[in-house]
């Protein structure tokens, strides 16, 4: 009797350490589950593969560091393929089953409209990897973006047109939201610059040849520059198309243009465009006392190190700083909840890759103007314009 009792002592003993190592301690990690939903296959891949690729690098590197407030992330990607119907129901699920946080993206404008305002209703966090002012105008309490306005790239334009005397001009745009979108605040805002549409035209993303798009467009003699503005391989294609017509004007494009992939493609038809872009692109050339120098140059060196020295573009710097600002959020927080963080974010100040943010109650977006550089093609790089 008293070996078995001795023993069942004994496995009684057992199960309470085994049960006590099996239970959470409050020196555990916990776990904050952060969707995401980018383009990384179809025609926005250029977008969304550096997008989905720093997300995941940095999700390592966070969590290799502590997590964020004492929560590891556990980064839940989908991918829309740059369809706004798939970010719809992504979003469902990721909102309803998986129950996470936040969401980071979507790659594109279509595809960020269609979500916005079933993530502000639902109570849950969107920072957006978009560009069109329409994410964050009217401001939406749980909508936030990182890249640069679009309305302020058309500034950016046409101040440079301002310098150097273009006053007409053509205008073609993809038929994304992202073109659209553009396409609007181009014509809206070109009478603040003096500045006259003579010519506006929409164009199918997937497009493969547009001289007879060129052709209408030289029609016009007095055309002086082109505004092209898409985020597909298109835009290399109505260079190439122009410049295969004899046709030289100036030609501008979107800050959408901000891959080097877009360069390798356009070739020589591509040397000499301006674009507004920000400074992730040409971090060598800022002095090194600039307050971004050091944020783009690690990034730079950390991704291209990660990824066989693939270079960055500014479309990954749009998901650095996405799930950057969410985890600089949550640790001024000091606890993942929802209305904290959303406050602490509407009061960050952060230096970033697409410029230092200056977030507000009114202003989710944080970025001016002066968060671009103009930026040129030269013998196959990108190179400030001046």
């Amino acid at each position: 009797m008293k070996r078995l009792f001795l023993s069942a002592v004994t496995l009684l003993s057992l199960w309470a350490v085994a049960t006590f190592i099996a239970l959470p301690t409050s020196a555990q990690a916990k776990e904050i589950k952060i969707g995401a939903i980018i383009a990384e296959t179809g025609k926005a891949a250029f977008l969304g593969v550096p997008e989905a690729r720093t997300l995941r690098m940095l999700t390592d590197e966070i969590n290799a560091q502590g997590g964020v407030a004492g929560n590891t992330i556990k980064l839940i990607l989908k991918d829309s393929g740059g369809s706004p119907e798939k970010a719809v129901s992504f979003a469902k699920q990721l909102i309803e089953e998986e129950k996470v946080f936040a969401i980071l993206g979507p790659s594109r404008s279509g595809c960020t409209m269609a979500i916005k305002d079933l993530c502000d209703k639902s109570g849950t966090i969107l920072i957006s990897c978009a560009s069109t002012k329409a994410i964050v105008d009217p401001v939406a309490k749980h909508v936030f973006k990182t890249p640069q306005n679009d309305s302020l790239a058309v500034e950016m334009i046409f101040r440079e047109m301002n310098k150097k005397g273009i006053s007409k001009i053509a205008v073609a745009a993809g038929g994304t939201g992202f073109g659209k979108m553009g396409k609007k605040f181009l014509n809206e805002m070109a009478p603040q610059f003096g500045i006259t549409v003579l010519e506006n035209e929409v164009y199918d993303p997937g497009a493969t040849d547009l001289s007879s798009l060129v052709t209408k467009l030289m029609a016009n003699k007095d055309v002086q520059a082109v505004v092209n503005w898409s985020i597909v391989p298109a835009q290399t294609i109505l260079a190439k198309n122009m410049r295969q017509a004899g046709w030289d004007v100036p030609l501008f494009l979107s800050h959408g243009f901000g891959n080097i992939k877009y360069v390798e493609l356009g070739g020589a038809a591509v040397e000499g465009v301006f674009f507004p872009a920000g400074r992730l692109l040409v971090a060598d050339s800022l002095p090194e006392d600039h307050p971004q120098k050091a944020v783009l140059v690690k990034y730079s060196m950390d991704y291209q190190s990660k990824f066989n020295n693939d270079p960055v573009s500014t479309f990954g710097g749009h998901a650095y700083d996405a799930i950057m600002i969410l985890a600089k959020g949550i640790e001024a927080a000091g606890k993942v909840d929802t209305a904290m963080v959303v406050n602490a974010i509407e009061n960050l100040t952060f230096v970033g890759t697409g410029g230092v943010f200056t977030f507000s109650p009114t202003d989710h977006s944080g970025l001016k103007l002066d968060a671009f550089e103009m930026l040129t093609v030269k013998d196959g790089k990108f190179a400030l314009a001046h």
